[in-house]
């Protein structure tokens, strides 16, 4: 049997996402071995999984830019709600979230859905996110105003 080819992406479009275990291994890679949210380190008793920065519920699309390393605990935990509320959360239970890569995750995110377009759903919630972490972590984020636009 031939090769499957992976047909042209044409202009605007986002190119196809590889597998779960693949962008796990990605996201690791790209993140490091620790938790966005507790800071806890992968390895045979903390498994590592990818959870999108903006939920799929709130229009958040299935990319790499929209996914970060989590423990299951963290992931299992944050369920659907907002990334800056639940990095707030994080912090009263005594943990060390990292808002430094939120921020970033956040842009990437932004970034690509200006490069790419679409997602309305999730451009509204992503701007809410980045102004709050900016307000709220203004060490940790970007310097720039408006990441998606209109």
């Amino acid at each position: 049997m031939p090769p499957r080819r992976s047909p042209a992406v044409p202009a605007g479009q986002h190119p196809r996402q590889p597998g779960r275990a693949a962008r796990l291994a990605a996201v690791v890679e790209r993140d490091g071995g620790t938790c966005i949210w507790c800071g806890r380190g992968f390895g045979p008793l903390v498994a590592a999984t990818t959870e999108h920065v903006v939920p799929r519920v709130k229009g958040g699309p299935s990319w790499l830019e929209n996914e970060v390393a989590a423990c299951r605990r963290c992931n299992a935990d944050r369920g659907h709600r907002p990334p800056v509320d639940w990095l707030e959360e994080c912090e009263r239970r005594g943990w060390a979230p990292d808002a430094p890569r939120l921020a970033r995750a956040l842009a990437a995110l932004g970034e690509a859905i200006e490069r790419v377009g679409g997602q309305r759903r999730a451009r509204p919630y992503l701007d809410a996110q980045l102004r709050r972490v900016r307000r709220r972590f203004p060490e940790a984020a970007p310097d720039r105003r408006r990441t998606v636009a209109p």
